[in-house]
C-alpha cells in the first residue's frame, strides 16, 4: 500500500539489530512530503525481513497503530470516508482515489530515483462481504468499553465453577479470549441499532445520560443556560445489545417480577464460534449490572457438517436444507437424528440416509401403536405397574424404569446422544423386538387373566415410551397421546414420570435377559453357519446352572418359536457329532446342524468368501500404505478407506470363526 506512505510518522528497527543501533532517535526525511520522521526501536520490526527497517503508519495499520502508541508517534489520517486522499497529503494528491494514488506515488518515487525494486508480497487483505472492495483501517472517533476491567469477574466466575462449560474443554477458548482482551469498540456507523446515549454541546462537550431530557438538564447546568445538543448518530455494536439480553428482555433496569423470577437463567445452548462475541459479553454485562452470572451452564453444541465431515457452504454446493429433510422425512426424524449424533466434542456428519434411518424408527413407534390397537391394548388410567404378576410383564415394567433412569441421567449430564440411544434401544429392541414378540402367544392364548394383564401392561409401556420420547420427537408422540385415549391434558404439559425403584426385579431381569441372549446367540450361529431360516434344528444346553435350566423350562415354547428350534433340552452326556457349540454364561449351547446344511457346500462358500475378503483387505492395505495417497487425499477419503479396511478385517474374522465351527462339526 504505497499510498499510505504519505501518512508515515516513523521508521521502526529491532532494538537488537546492531546495524541500526546508532540511528535510533535520529530522523529521516519522508520522500514526497519532505517531513522529518523519527527512527524508533521496537520488537515489531523483523531483522530477517527486507532491510530490517519498517515504515510505521499508525493511522492506517493495526500493528503500526500499536507501535505508534508505544513510541509516541504522531497519528495522521490521509483518507476520507470514500477512500480518497484528503488534505493531509501534498496538494497534487488531494482528492485522488487510493489506487490511482498508489500508481502515481510509485511513479514519482521512480522519478526521484528512490524505487529500488518491486516484489510480490503475500498478505491478507480484508474485503467487505457485501461490496467486495478492500477494507481500509481508518482512524476515527469511536466509543470504547474497558473490557479488561469487566473481564476480571467473568474470568473468576468460570474459574470458580459458578458457570461451567460443557464440554469443559471450551473453557480454554473462553479464557484465551478473556485473558488477552482488548478495549472493546462498541460504536457502529449503521442505520439500525440502539443509538449511543451521548449528546454533544456547542463546543463539543459530551453529555452521556439515560435520556435526552437528562442530557439537556446536564448541559443546561454545565453552560448556565439552555443550549442546543446534537446526539451522536452512532449505534451500539450488535453484540453489546445482545450482551444485555438475559436481563434487558425481563424489564431491566426496572425491578420487575419477571426479572426476579427468571434471572439468572439456567443453561445457554450455543455454538463455539460465538463464545467470545456473545457468551463472554453476556457474562461481563450480567456480572456488572446484575452482580450475578447470567447462567450456570454453557452447553456448546456440535457443528453440523456434510456426510464427509466438511463444513457446509453454498460455494461447495454441499448445503443440506433442513426444510427439505423435514418435508421428506418429517421433523421428528430430523430432531432424533441431530439428538442421536450430538456427542460432546464431536461434530455431526449429516446425511439423508441417517435421517431416513430415524424416520424408520418413528415409523416403528407408529406401527407398535397400531399393533397395540389391533390386540386391544387400551390405556387403563387405573393401571398400577407394581401389581403385575407375570414374569414377562414384571420384566418389561422394570425395563421402562431403567430406560427412564438412563435417559434422565444422560440429560442431566448433557449427553443427549446417550439419552436418544437409551430410548432407541429400549423402544426398538426391548419393547418391539422382544416384549411384543414374547407377548403374541399371550394375546392369542386362552388365559383371560394373563391376556388382560398383558394388554394393560403393553398399553402402559407404550404410554411411557411416548412420554419419554416426547422431548425429542414431540409431534408423533403428541398425536399418539391424544388419539389413543381421553387425556386430562396434552402430553407437553404432562409431568415427567417418576417410577418406583421396586419395579426393577433383579431376578426377573436376569431370567428374561438370559432368554433374550440365548435366542440371540442361537440366531447368530444359525446365520453364521448359513442354516436355512425355515430349517428347524434341536438345541441342547450343557453345564447350565439351576437358574439357566429353570429359565429354559419356563420359557421353552418361546425359545423354540423365536430361535427356530425343533426341540430344546438339557444334555448330561457327551456332545453329539455334527453339532456346533457356543458358550452362554458358562453353559454350553449345542446345535446339531449336520442334517440341516451340506457341510462341503458350506465349506466351499466360506472359503470363497474368505478369498474375496483377503483381496479386499490387500487392496485397502496397499492404498493406505501409499504415502502419497495418504498425504494428498482429503482426510475424509482416507478415513473412509480405513473404515472399509476395518470392516473387511472384521468380516474376515467372522468367516474364520465360521470355518472353525464347521470343521468342528465335520
Amino acid at each position: 500500500r504505497p499510498e499510505t506512505m504519505l501518512g508515515d510518522t516513523g521508521v521502526a528497527v529491532h532494538p537488537d539489530d546492531e546495524r541500526y543501533t546508532d540511528l535510533v532517535g535520529k530522523n529521516v526525511v519522508l520522500p514526497i512530503t519532505g517531513r522529518l520522521i523519527p527512527i524508533v526501536a521496537d520488537h515489531y520490526a523483523d531483522p530477517e525481513k527486507g532491510s530490517g527497517a519498517v515504515k510505521i503508519t499508525p493511522g492506517h495499520d493495526f500493528n503500526d497503530f500499536e507501535v505508534g502508541k508505544r513510541a509516541g508517534l504522531e497519528i495522521i489520517n490521509i483518507l476520507d470516508a470514500d477512500a480518497h486522499l484528503n488534505e493531509n497529503v501534498p496538494e497534487k494528491y488531494q482528492g485522488m482515489e487510493r489506487f490511482k494514488a498508489r500508481d502515481a506515488i510509485l511513479a514519482e518515487m521512480e522519478d526521484l530515483g528512490l524505487l529500488d525494486r518491486v516484489e510480490d508480497n503475500d498478505m491478507t487483505v480484508p474485503h467487505g462481504d457485501r461490496s467486495g472492495v478492500v477494507v481500509e483501517p481508518w482512524l476515527m472517533d469511536q466509543w470504547f468499553v474497558d473490557a479488561k476491567t469487566l473481564a476480571k469477574p467473568a474470568i473468576e466466575a468460570v474459574e470458580s465453577g459458578k458457570t461451567q462449560f460443557v464440554p469443559k474443554t471450551w473453557e480454554n477458548t473462553y479464557f484465551e479470549w478473556m485473558r488477552n482482551i482488548q478495549p472493546w469498540c462498541v460504536s457502529r456507523q449503521l442505520w439500525w441499532g440502539h443509538q449511543i446515549p451521548a449528546w454533544f454541546g456547542p463546543d463539543g462537550e459530551v453529555f452521556v445520560e439515560m435520556s435526552a431530557e437528562a442530557a439537556q438538564a446536564a448541559a443546561d447546568a454545565h453552560y448556565g443556560k439552555t443550549v442546543e445538543l446534537t446526539r451522536d448518530p452512532d449505534v451500539l455494536d450488535t453484540w453489546f445489545s445482545s450482551a444485555l439480553w438475559p436481563f434487558s428482555t425481563l424489564g431491566w433496569p426496572d425491578e420487575t417480577p419477571e426479572l426476579a423470577r427468571h434471572y439468572p437463567t439456567d443453561v445457554l445452548v450455543t455454538g463455539f464460534d460465538i463464545i467470545f462475541f456473545w457468551v463472554a459479553r453476556m457474562m461481563m454485562m450480567g456480572l456488572h449490572f446484575m452482580d450475578e452470572v447470567p447462567f450456570h451452564t454453557v452447553y456448546i453444541h456440535a457443528l453440523v457438517r456434510d456426510e464427509k465431515g466438511q463444513k457446509m457452504s453454498k460455494s461447495k454446493g454441499n448445503v443440506i436444507d433442513p426444510l427439505d429433510l423435514i418435508n421428506k422425512f418429517g421433523a421428528d426424524a430430523l430432531r432424533f437424528t441431530l439428538t442421536a449424533f450430538a456427542a460432546q466434542g464431536r461434530d455431526v456428519k449429516m446425511s439423508e440416509s441417517r435421517v431416513e434411518g430415524y424416520r424408520n424408527f418413528c415409523t416403528k413407534i407408529w406401527n407398535a401403536a397400531r399393533f397395540c390397537d389391533m390386540n386391544e391394548c387400551r390405556v387403563d388410567p387405573k393401571f398400577n405397574p407394581n401389581s403385575v404378576n407375570s414374569i414377562l410383564n414384571r420384566w418389561i415394567v422394570g425395563k421402562v424404569s431403567e430406560a427412564e433412569k438412563a435417559m434422565t441421567a444422560a440429560l442431566g449430564a448433557y449427553r443427549f446422544n446417550d439419552a436418544a440411544g437409551a430410548l432407541y434401544a429400549f423402544t426398538w429392541n426391548t419393547f418391539c423386538d422382544w416384549y411384543l414378540e414374547f407377548a403374541k402367544p399371550v394375546f392369542m392364548g386362552t388365559d383371560a387373566a394373563a391376556k388382560a394383564e398383558t394388554r394393560a401392561t403393553t398399553a402402559w409401556v407404550l404410554d411411557q415410551i411416548i412420554t419419554l420420547l416426547h422431548p425429542i420427537v414431540p409431534f408423533i408422540t403428541e398425536e399418539l397421546w391424544q388419539t389413543r385415549a381421553e387425556r386430562a391434558q396434552p402430553l407437553i404439559t404432562t409431568p415427567w414420570p417418576v417410577y418406583d425403584a421396586a419395579l426393577v426385579d433383579a431376578a426377573v431381569n436376569a431370567e428374561m435377559d438370559w432368554v433374550v441372549r440365548l435366542i440371540s446367540q442361537i440366531r447368530a450361529v444359525r446365520s453364521e453357519m448359513n442354516v436355512p431360516p425355515k430349517a428347524k434344528i434341536p438345541m441342547l444346553l450343557k453345564d447350565g446352572d439351576g437358574a439357566a435350566q429353570a429359565a429354559l423350562a419356563t420359557h421353552r415354547d418361546l425359545i423354540l418359536r423365536l430361535a427356530g428350534l425343533s426341540d430344546a433340552g438339557v444334555l448330561t452326556g457327551e456332545v453329539p457329532k455334527g453339532a456346533v457349540q457356543d458358550v452362554l454364561d458358562g453353559a454350553m449351547i449345542i446345535l446339531p446342524i449336520a442334517d440341516a446344511i451340506d457341510l462341503e457346500v458350506e465349506k466351499a462358500r466360506l472359503l470363497k468368501e474368505i478369498s474375496k475378503q483377503d483381496a479386499e483387505i490387500d487392496r485397502f492395505e496397499k492404498k493406505l500404505g501409499n504415502a502419497k495417497f495418504v498425504a494428498n487425499a482429503p482426510a475424509e477419503v482416507v478415513d473412509g478407506e480405513r473404515e472399509k479396511l476395518g470392516e473387511a478385517q472384521a468380516t474376515r474374522a467372522r468367516l474364520d470363526e465360521a470355518l472353525k465351527r464347521l470343521a468342528a462339526v465335520a
